[in-house]
Order: structure tokens, then C-alpha cells, then sequence
């Protein structure tokens, strides 16, 4: 490959994740030549669905249940409810707990605070003024937190939250473990210490949108999140090239922009000889996150819980108590496997039954770890899920795993296996990568980062993506108005939702 075997493009995208294919198409909606190069066979990123165990079971290499698809500003300008087929179980996540009892965070949020008990009236202080604004809130998480806020009295409320929530007095609201367990299982899907702030944070965005929203499966698996944005790519001019590493800018056509849809330190590398060395010496300093390891397992029948009440949900936190998530997490933090670990657990097969074959289940999991680590936690995993529904382990018919410095080889993104492209702590939240109102746009002619190593950081959101094309069009190509990303009638799989239905509201805030 070579420049001159080509034509100047206007932009050229590396990688071609969630957050490329973001960029890409929202450039390509303005009328621009876009070419996406990936290095693998495969283009989506962590947006891929294979048959990874045996023929006739589809697992997602990575992300599996998806929150934020119908909250990120980015999804909803595109319409991705509208072009995907999603199924939004009635319950968001659920924990079970020693004894054989069971903590169930419904869609519902009066449903939640009813089976929470005395702890009800104060779930519902906690969640409902969230959820009642969390068009807000999905703005406010879902934008560079260097700005003044749109909405500042949401952002306060969910700051205090926040606060109220990561430090060791977490539990002062609640007389029970279950609403601790429940929030303690989402915090947990950070790669960070708990208790925490961003720890928190995190957490409590994710558990708005279980009760706003809801915590949506893809059918088909995730690759049908990454087939719709190729699509509407593709409808629109652009280009992409697989299997292609990219070792030089050299190697690349001649263009106006190149966005990274890559590990920081991967841009960095790749654009050195054009930006400064005081912007190499801040991101030298980026630091990476601890790491997961994930097992697959293709099994005869559905997971054989103690709780049938877990059978209402794809996903399950196998983490027990609030304090044996924050024990957990802590000892991975301090560069120790945890015993027992927390799991967290999909099984789409439950709802979508075209991911497996008749009577047949997939099973996605996946632990934290230190980074880099090689060790194989299939056994700690199966034993943890065994706890919580003996005999599981006579189910299990085929396996697929995958360890920390296997999940880097699989995408140079997850540097030691951290699945976040920078670890998600508070100051690497709000200086990601670097403290600036415009970090996607580097320091160098025409180079922008769009991945999640920019704000607003980890998660299939598209956002990172979206804001690096927007601020390569305002700079480089002179826009000031983007483009209507919305799907052409072709493009939809079901009539488009109503004003009458409160989950797709017509209108929802800039992001």
C-alpha cells in the first residue's frame, strides 16, 4: 500500500471500533471522502460477534449488553434504536446474594423499590430525580467534564451522588446489603478501586439508564451495532480497508485528517513527527488500567440459578456482598487475583435465541485482573458461578477464553488487557488524555484522537468518535452545522418510535 497508488482523501480513520466507525460516519455525512483502515480481518472492534466456541454459538468478543446505545447522544442522532433491533429485558442486572436471596434492579424503578424493602424510599431519593432527568444526565456524563455544564442543577445533584456514594460511608443511606450489592455490582464494571468517585460515577450513569432506559441486547449480537454504522458508511461514500495494520502515517493516502481510533500512545507513536514534544512528554505520563480475563462458554441449557428470578435478566453481578465487590477489586488493584473474584455475566442466549441453536445457550463472562496478567481464571469463574447455580459446570459443552495479554493481542487498544484504552480514574476522566476543552484534537496538522482514550472515555457510546469528526469539521473543513445523521427510510428495521412513547422522546439535549 502506498500514497501514491491512491487519490487524496479528506479524512482517513485508524481503527475501525465503535468510536471509528462514529467518526466516520459522521464525516461522511458531510459529504466528505472517508476510508477506515483496520488491522484485523474483522472490522467492528470490540463491536464482534463469532462463533467462538462451537458452530451455531455466537459470542461478543467484547462488549455484550449495551446501556448506552439508547442514551449516547451520538446513537440516538443516528437513529440506532430505529436500525437495530434491540430486546430491553424487564430487568436491568441482578445479584445474588448469600442465603439464596436475590437483588433485582428492574427496569421499573418502583418495582426495584418495592423488593428492596425498608431500603425502597431511599433507592427512589436516590434514582428518581436521575431518572426523571436523564436525558441530562446522559449529556452531562457523556461530554468533557472541562465545561461549564448545561444543566447544572442535574450535575450537582449527580455530583453529590456521586460523592455520597465513593467513599467508605457508601452505605449510610441503606439498613440492608442488597441496594449496596446492587450499586456496588455496577461500580465494579470500572477497572478501579471501590470505594471511588469515579468509580461511582460510573455506576450510577449505568444504573440511571437500567431504570430510565433499561440495558439493552442487541439481536444478533454486537456486530449488528458495527453492521449499521458500515451500512450507513458505505451508503454514503465511504470506504473500508481490513486487515491492514498501519505502522507509518507514511503508509497512508494523502489526506486533510487522520482521527485515531486507537490506544493514545498508539496516535502518539504514530503522529510523533508532527506534534510537540511537550504533548509526547504529557502522554508518556497516560496511564493504563488493570485488565480482564474472559471466558466463553457454550452450554446445553441456561445457567441452572438457585433464583429463577435471575432468568427475568441478561445480565448478573456474581459479586455477594458490597464489601466482598470493593475486597475484590481492591486486591486487584493491588496487583492480586482475587478470590473469589467478581464476575460479571451476560446470557443473551436467555432473550435472542438466534445466538445459539435450539435449547442451546451462550454464556459471556469476564473477571478483572492485573494488568498483563497470564494466569487462567476459568476455574475461579465456574466456581463462582457455581455458588450461585449448582451444577453449572455439567451444562458447559465448549469454552473459549482469553487472558489479559491475550485480550492486548487481540486489540493493541487494551494494553494489558485494560478494555477501557487508559485506566478510568477521576483525573484520567477529566484530563483524557490530556487537561484541554478539545482533547480530541492533538497538537499536530490534521490529527485528531478519536477513541476511548479521549473523553468522555470508556464504553460503546460512539461519543468519543462523534466529538473528534465534529472538531475536525469545525477546524479543518470550516463547518457550522453538522450533519443530520438519522437513517433514511431504507435503513429502518420497524417504524421509528413516537413522541408518544417516553423512552425515544423526539428531542433530547445537544451532546
Amino acid at each position: 500500500m502506498s500514497a501514491s497508488a491512491t487519490n487524496r482523501l479528506d479524512a482517513v480513520v485508524i481503527g475501525s471500533g465503535p468510536n471509528g466507525l462514529s467518526a466516520a460516519v459522521t464525516l461522511a455525512r458531510a459529504g466528505l471522502s472517508v476510508r477506515v483502515y483496520e488491522r484485523s480481518a474483522t472490522v467492528g472492534g470490540g463491536l464482534r460477534t463469532e462463533e467462538l466456541t462451537l458452530p451455531g454459538f455466537l459470542h461478543d468478543v467484547c462488549s455484550a449488553v449495551h446501556p448506552l446505545a439508547l442514551a449516547s447522544g451520538f446513537f440516538r442522532r443516528f437513529g440506532l434504536e430505529r436500525r437495530v433491533p434491540f430486546i430491553v429485558p424487564t430487568a436491568s442486572y441482578g445479584n445474588p446474594l448469600e442465603g439464596g436471596h436475590v437483588a433485582m434492579a428492574y427496569r421499573d424503578l418502583e418495582r426495584t423499590a418495592d423488593g428492596l424493602g425498608v431500603d425502597g424510599p431511599a433507592w427512589r431519593a436516590l434514582f428518581g430525580p436521575l431518572v426523571r432527568e436523564v436525558d441530562a444526565v446522559a449529556q452531562f456524563t457523556g461530554s468533557q467534564l472541562l465545561q461549564v455544564p448545561r444543566h447544572p442543577l442535574v450535575a450537582a445533584r449527580f455530583a453529590l451522588s456521586a460523592l455520597a456514594q465513593g467513599g467508605p460511608w457508601w452505605d449510610l443511606p441503606f439498613r440492608t446489603e442488597a441496594p449496596g450489592a446492587l450499586l456496588a455490582g455496577t461500580f465494579a464494571h470500572t477497572t478501579v478501586p471501590l470505594p471511588s468517585l469515579a468509580g461511582a460515577a460510573a455506576g450510577l450513569t449505568l444504573a440511571t439508564y437500567a431504570h430510565a432506559r433499561g440495558w439493552p441486547i442487541p439481536v444478533g449480537g454486537s456486530r449488528s451495532i458495527a453492521q449499521a454504522m458500515i451500512d450507513d458508511l458505505r451508503a454514503h461514500g465511504g470506504e473500508i480497508v481490513a486487515d491492514v495494520p498501519v505502522e507509518s502515517l507514511a503508509e497512508l493516502p494523502d489526506s486533510r485528517v487522520v482521527l485515531f481510533d486507537t490506544h493514545v500512545k498508539d496516535a502518539a507513536r504514530l503522529g510523533e513527527d508532527r506534534l510537540s514534544p511537550g504533548y509526547l512528554r504529557r502522554i508518556s505520563g497516560f496511564r493504563d488500567g488493570n485488565g480482564v480475563f474472559k471466558a466463553d462458554f457454550a452450554l446445553s441449557g441456561p445457567v441452572p440459578w438457585t433464583d429463577p428470578e435471575l432468568y427475568e435478566t441478561a445480565t448478573v453481578h456474581l459479586g455477594g456482598s458490597r464489601q466482598e465487590v470493593a475486597r475484590a477489586e481492591q486486591a486487584v488493584a493491588a496487583g492480586r487475583q482475587s478470590d473469589p473474584p467478581y464476575v460479571l455475566l451476560s446470557q443473551p442466549s436467555l432473550f435472542d435465541p438466534s445466538r445459539a441453536p435450539a435449547g442451546k445457550h451462550v454464556l459471556w463472562t469476564y473477571t478483572h485482573v492485573p494488568r498483563g496478567s497470564t494466569e487462567d481464571r476459568t476455574e475461579a469463574i465456574i466456581r463462582r458461578i457455581e455458588q450461585f447455580a449448582p451444577g453449572f459446570r455439567d451444562l458447559i459443552i465448549g469454552t473459549a477464553t482469553k487472558n489479559a495479554v491475550q485480550m492486548e493481542q487481540q486489540d493493541p487498544n487494551y494494553r494489558g488487557g485494560d478494555i477501557s484504552a487508559g485506566a478510568p480514574d477521576l483525573i484520567q476522566l477529566v484530563a483524557r488524555p490530556v487537561f484541554s476543552s478539545e482533547p480530541w484534537r492533538m497538537p499536530g496538522r490534521g490529527l485528531y484522537l478519536a477513541s476511548s482514550s479521549a473523553a468522555p472515555g470508556p464504553g460503546v457510546h460512539g461519543l468519543s468518535g462523534y466529538y473528534a469528526a465534529r472538531a475536525a469539521l469545525r477546524h479543518e473543513f470550516g463547518f457550522t452545522r453538522m450533519p443530520d445523521l438519522a437513517p433514511a427510510a431504507d435503513q429502518l428495521f420497524a417504524p421509528p418510535s413516537t413522541a408518544a412513547d417516553p423512552l425515544y422522546p423526539p428531542e433530547f439535549p445537544e451532546q
